[in-house]
């Protein structure tokens, strides 16, 4: 039976982002596009100012005060982002993106010839063009899990591949496309079940929109990016179980991953800084800090019954006007579909002019289009700040997008 969660006052979030109080063409803009990228609350852009007004220093290499409280801020947000997903603090780093923290993965595990690389058809580009690159360099073997034709991950494709040489597994927690949730506890348990391989868990749409703990999934390694989540562009994050990291060769070098250096060879730091070179995205963490408080005030159980409640409100009447609709009735707040006779760009730019904005292509997953037979699909998304109102002027648009090709 479903526990009852708070519902959320949309109307009332609202008013705390600035950029969806903009018009566009004498109207309000509605914004559908939340699996790009999500809109950032007050709280978040006045974080950004104020540390650049009050803290703007460097972390780890000042013995000044300035420096020391950038330092403690940093940290600080490393603990509570570390918390929000059921990690120890010295598991999570911090990157420019999920996309640079997958590339971190791809160029640190040791792979070898032979050796092969499992990952889904329904792969975003970030996770899927990395693990193709590293399979040619070290000429290891990259292989793929179906999706059914429901849309779901066919666990039995899984099982079948895995084997001796499967050294890495990586799998999207959630499909940017066809909104499919995937059983990552249940995949974790296969593959530790049935290879050595590390798995990988790309949680980029799941992060912001549901409750997650790394440890009770038993991911070895997990990513994710703040942008995605009402934190800022600029900052992504990966937690990896300790003795994994630790074995691991770093990705960059060069300042603040180092204890010692010396003409002859370099000494790494420790976890988590071994894998931070350089100059970080220190207001960025900061700032994404504030974003998960947002959340937390919130509560996940909450957001994830708002997007529930929308997400199967919005389908309801997109399958009354006839569209066609990819992956599973149970999902994720990402809809993509399809009208007959019109391309997915034509959707999109028509319902801009409404000041209605959605996603028309590929959604940097060419391989899962080819997969489901289409070139593109038209995709609409939601978060914590989208409406009934919003999903009505969604479908008053497509009529018109209809009316237009009639």
């Amino acid at each position: 039976m479903r526990q009852e969660a708070r519902t959320i006052n949309a109307q009332e979030i609202k008013k705390d982002f600035p950029l969806l109080q903009r018009k566009f063409y004498d109207k309000q803009l509605v914004y559908l596009d939340s699996a790009s990228t999500t809109q950032k609350p007050s709280v978040v852009i006045e974080s950004l100012k104020e540390f650049y007004e009050k803290y703007n220093a460097n972390v780890h290499r000042g013995i000044y005060k300035l420096s020391e409280e950038a330092t403690q801020l940093y940290e600080s947000a490393r603990e509570k982002i570390a918390k929000f997903v059921g990690a120890r603090p010295e598991e999570l780093i911090f990157a420019k993106s999920c996309t640079e923290a997958i590339n971190l993965l791809a160029y640190s595990l040791e792979l070898k010839e032979g050796d092969e690389i499992l990952i889904s058809e329904m792969e975003h580009h970030s996770n899927f063009v990395p693990w193709q690159q590293i399979a040619k360099e070290k000429k290891a073997k990259l292989r793929f899990v179906k999706v059914d034709e429901e849309g779901k991950l066919d666990l039995e494709s899984l099982k079948a591949q895995l084997n001796e040489k499967t050294k890495i597994v990586s799998i999207t927690h959630v499909s940017n496309v066809l909104g499919t949730i995937n059983p990552i506890k249940e995949i974790a348990d296969i593959v530790h079940k049935n290879s050595s391989a590390v798995f990988i868990v790309d949680a980029a749409q799941s992060v912001g929109h549901m409750k997650i703990n790394v440890k009770d999934l038993d991911a070895d390694f997990l990513a994710f990016s703040g942008h995605k989540m009402l934190g800022p562009v600029g900052i992504g994050c990966l937690y990896g179980k300790a003795e994994l990291l630790q074995k691991m060769k770093p990705f960059l070098y060069g300042g603040d991953m180092i204890k010692e250096v010396t003409f002859e060879k370099t000494e790494f730091n420790d976890l988590p800084w071994k894998f931070e070179a350089g100059t970080q995205p220190i207001a960025e963490a900061i700032a994404l800090a504030k974003a998960i408080e947002y959340l937390e005030q919130i509560e996940m159980d909450t957001v994830e019954e708002h997007d529930r409640i929308l997400t199967q409100y919005a389908l309801e009447k997109l399958r009354e006007l006839g569209a066609k609709i990819y992956g599973p009735n149970e999902r994720a707040p990402v809809i993509s579909f399809n009208l007959e006779g019109i391309h997915s760009h034509d959707i999109a730019t028509i319902l801009d002019g409404e000041a209605i904005a959605v996603r028309g292509g590929h959604h940097c997953c060419m391989p899962l289009m080819s997969v489901l037979g289409i070139s593109g699909a038209a995709r609409v998304s939601f978060y914590i700040y989208n409406t009934k109102e919003d999903v009505d002027a969604l479908i008053e648009g497509i009529k018109k997008v209809k009316k237009v090709f009639e």
